[in-house]
């Protein structure tokens, strides 16, 4: 059964389904909604760093560790169960997701120190990677063309409305640790019933035992367009990680405050204007957007760099805002340049493959800079050689898809 199952009598029997299904769009808007929802989580401690600090007394390096032992969680799950979901359906491993995901924050809302923080953000990760393949393959299942400018503008607006809204509620609720988290619990809650009610999108298949085995296995005609697109999706997560872990740390330089709510705000200028600008290039033809987002992360980030040398605040937002729409366009040409051209049964696989190669970008350089911060030169210039990094990444990027042009015409268009 798939989910545009129509409710019409049969033209043939002039019978009707025995199930009607939700309406594509509607299920299409659900699953959507859970990739939001779980890149909202995953942001939403963000602001709450500096609380936890304050309250456990623990170093920078601890920040960027809990960070990075997210992403490595994430990773570990993308490589282990990212494709079962191609052989025992999409909504058995998203079902259990959501729930693993809600035990997640209530590991959160109970955290009484360090340890409970890392054990809540591995379980957080491990939930996350199980899902990713999921949910992406199955709004593709649902409308291929709708379903590529899902995956690509969701984990953007997830991770903008989770750092923002995470920043709201530190600064004016009260609770701050605990009711960012009862919040996601009830929205996990809601979007479990609906997934529940939604109709299988692909078909059962052997091998579900064998998936576990962790194996790069790319069909033979996505392997050039990933070729192109991994570097880009390297350079772009590694700037998302470069926020995530050090943006907090800066903008309170900057600004010369130690309100949560700038604590967010730069991470939520990235990922804000990364969602829109998925919207707004849409209809661009692929080659362009990849193009247009490694060179807007090379200038938002130099623009970024010279504001924090300056010291100018404003500066700094403005490169931020530069970088999302590199952000945004990068990741958006490396989705669609490669999972339209997967069929359905490699469609969990294939995208568990490229997130594995963005959260590889998000979590190896954001750990490294935690080290850097403690035991050399400091938050400042930590974040200049990150940031530097950040652009020979892109600049690399730009190379690969300048040289594979030739040999690339019909991909890229």
């Amino acid at each position: 059964m798939t989910a545009t199952t129509s409710t019409a009598p049969d033209t043939v029997t002039g019978s009707r389904p025995r199930s009607p299904a939700p309406r594509p769009k509607a299920a299409l808007a659900l699953l959507a909604s859970v990739i939001v929802s779980f890149l909202a989580a995953s942001s939403a401690p963000t602001p709450l760093y500096a609380v936890y600090q304050a309250e456990w007394g623990f170093t920078p390096i601890t920040t960027t560790v809990v960070f990075g032992v997210y992403a490595v969680a994430v990773l570990v799950a993308l490589l282990v169960v990212g494709r079962i979901s191609d052989h025992v359906g999409r909504r058995p491993v998203l079902l259990a997701a959501l729930a693993v995901q809600a035990a997640a924050m209530l590991v959160f809302v109970t955290a009484g120190g360090v340890t409970a923080l890392l054990v809540a953000r591995v379980v957080q990760g491990v939930s996350t990677g199980a899902a990713m393949g999921a949910v992406g393959a199955a709004m593709l299942d649902i409308d291929r063309p709708r379903g590529t400018v899902a995956n690509s503008v969701a984990p953007g607006t997830g991770t903008a409305t989770g750092a923002l809204a995470s920043a709201l509620i530190v600064q004016y609720l009260p609770a701050p640790t605990r009711l960012v988290y009862l919040l996601l619990l009830g929205v996990f809650a809601l979007q479990a019933a609906g997934v529940a009610l939604l109709p299988e999108t692909v078909g059962r298949k052997p091998g579900a035992l064998g998936s576990l085995v962790p194996r790069i296995a790319l069909p033979r005609q996505v392997r050039r367009p990933v070729a192109i697109a991994a570097p880009v999706l390297f350079a772009v997560w590694a700037l998302a990680g470069f926020y995530g872990s050090l943006g907090p740390a800066l903008t309170g330089t900057l600004v010369h405050s130690r309100s949560a709510l700038y604590g967010g705000l730069s991470l939520s200028i990235l990922a804000g204007v990364a969602a829109a600008s998925v919207l707004a290039l849409r209809g661009t033809a692929t080659r362009t957007v990849l193009y247009t987002g490694v060179l807007a992360l090379i200038i938002g980030v130099g623009v970024t760099l010279i504001s924090i040398d300056a010291g100018s605040a404003a500066g700094f937002f403005a490169g931020s805002a530069v970088a999302g729409l590199g952000f945004g366009s990068g990741f958006q040409g490396g989705i669609r340049l490669v999972v339209p051209l997967a069929r359905p049964h490699e469609r969990a696989g294939v995208l568990s493959l490229l997130y594995v190669v963005s959260y590889l970008g998000m979590g190896v350089p954001a750990v490294l800079a935690g080290v850097l911060v403690v035991h050399a030169g400091g938050l400042l210039d930590t974040a200049r050689e990150y940031g530097i990094a950040v652009i020979v990444l892109a600049g690399a990027a730009l190379i690969g898809l300048v040289a594979t042009r030739n040999g690339a015409e019909t991909a890229l268009d």
